[in-house]
């Protein structure tokens, strides 16, 4: 059995372009891509890259999200919270209960991993 499973690269694989469930544009027009590269024997995690366009969604989050920022910059305000900017080279969770905007300052290239809840 293999435990160990190397993701593929994006080339050559179609992304999503849909919006993802509960992503509401709120400002611009921001167009998304997804690429779901690996899901989980049991379905419960499922690792990928995720691609945006300048603009700003509300977000309404089901499951936790692992996230390593691979070029751009993004403000990302929980619904009466404080605002985080996370640029190029930073790691951050949001949680499963994540409500708030996700403000796209540049192009986005995210790799992320999220558990079903």
């Amino acid at each position: 059995m293999q435990s160990i499973t190397r993701l593929p690269p994006t080339t050559g694989i179609e992304p999503s372009t849909a919006d993802l469930d509960g992503w509401v544009v709120k400002e611009g027009s921001p167009k998304m891509k997804t690429w779901a590269l690996h899901t989980s024997k049991d379905g419960a995690m499922v690792s990928g890259i995720w691609e945006c366009s300048p603009g700003t969604y509300h977000a309404t989050y089901t499951a936790y999200e692992y996230v390593v920022l691979i070029d751009g910059k993004i403000t990302i305000t929980p619904d009466g919270g404080t605002p985080v900017t996370v640029k190029a080279g930073d790691a951050f969770v949001v949680e499963h209960d994540f409500k708030g905007t996700w403000k796209i300052e540049e192009y986005v290239c995210k790799h992320f991993d999220f558990r079903v809840k």
